[in-house]
């Protein structure tokens, strides 16, 4: 299983002190995390893509760019790209360069957008959500395929047989979509016989299943091998020393962004008896020891028998060397013990 970090490099004040970190100072942070992350031994590395005051990154493939000259090993990826409020000419574009800078670590996880700032501000009607993913997607899968491309559709200019560069230094750039638990677009994703990154960041992780075999079973029926319908779930989690310690580091700034995100969309608040149920063994949030989280990334392998975990620590700010020793935890304590437990199995 490949095991790795994802994050949206958030920028709201710490919820104990009210300091908020500078833009500036957050993307700094953000260079020694990812690097960490690559000594530690993690196999992934994500930044999403936001246009809010609340995070600081709205251009992904620039932060990978540069975290590709500090890091050797861990995959650079988007978590994600808003594909449809995007061109995926400048996309592929961007990320072929990356791929090169890299030598061949680049990925591109593409979704809809969870957060809608980004169609009023390039455009787009937000009356054509599905359209414009659906749409856009198909013309990024053929400018992967073939350095001459011939495409028309709506939203968007055609294109008659022009060349896009750069090339990707790998033939194929890996392709994830994000899917947030709606089955029509866990079905598209197992037709195209794409990878799909799963959302888990509340409920019983029971619940998602029959979403993966919509996906599943989608690809089969589209004639794709089983094997290659990769699966990966992202969630929210902390690391620390102490499963006490953990809850008590972790909760202040994650109910603090989950409650402001949640008056927006009319979302009942969340309270620490809340957040504790979430932590336990059956809920959603990956927050403990080292030997928790391994134990209940085991559990969710049983149901879903995922190739990929990618966990998100920092949900709302939280101080940079807290994040720094969950991340070291992760990729020296967690991760290995995961492989272990793993090898050999088909799904691994």
């Amino acid at each position: 299983m490949e095991l790795g970090i994802y994050t949206f490099a958030e920028l709201r004040g710490d919820p104990e002190t009210g300091h908020a970190v500078t833009p500036a100072q957050r993307l700094r942070d953000l260079m020694e995390e990812i690097e960490l992350a690559d000594q530690a031994g993690l196999d992934v590395f994500g930044v999403g893509e936001h246009h809010r005051p609340d995070f600081a990154v709205s251009a992904p493939a620039v932060v990978l760019a540069a975290a590709a000259e500090r890091t050797k090993s861990i995959r650079l990826t988007s978590a994600v790209t808003v594909l449809s409020s995007d061109d995926p000419v400048r996309v592929f574009q961007q990320f072929a360069t990356l791929d090169l800078l890299s030598g061949g670590r680049a990925e591109i996880m593409v979704g809809r957008g969870s957060f809608v700032e980004s169609f009023p501000l390039f455009g787009y009607d937000l009356g054509d959500y599905d359209e414009l993913f659906a749409g856009k997607l198909d013309l990024l899968l053929k400018l992967r395929e073939s350095e001459r491309v011939s495409w028309s559709g709506g939203h968007r200019a055609a294109i008659p047989g022009l060349g896009v560069y750069p090339r990707p230094l790998t033939d194929a750039l890996p392709v994830w979509v994000a899917v947030g638990g709606t089955p029509e677009s866990a079905v598209r994703t197992g037709r195209l016989g794409l990878p799909m990154a799963l959302a888990i960041i509340g409920g019983m992780p029971e619940r998602f299943a029959p979403l993966v075999d919509l996906y599943r079973g989608a690809g089969q029926r589209a004639g794709h091998d089983p094997a290659r319908l990769a699966l990966g779930i992202n969630s929210h989690g902390y690391v620390a020393d102490g499963s006490r310690q953990a809850a008590d580091e972790y909760f202040p700034s994650y109910a603090a962004m989950m409650n402001a995100i949640g008056r927006e969309r009319g979302w009942p608040g969340i309270k620490r008896p809340d957040f504790e149920v979430l932590r336990s063994p059956r809920g959603a949030l990956f927050v403990g020891t080292p030997q928790e989280v391994v134990d209940k990334i085991l559990f969710q392998h049983e149901i879903f028998g995922h190739q990929r975990f990618l966990m998100q620590i920092s949900v709302g700010t939280m101080p940079h060397r807290n994040v720094l020793r969950a991340i070291e935890l992760f990729g020296t304590e967690v991760a290995p013990r995961v492989r272990k437990e793993l090898e050999g199995s088909p799904n691994q």
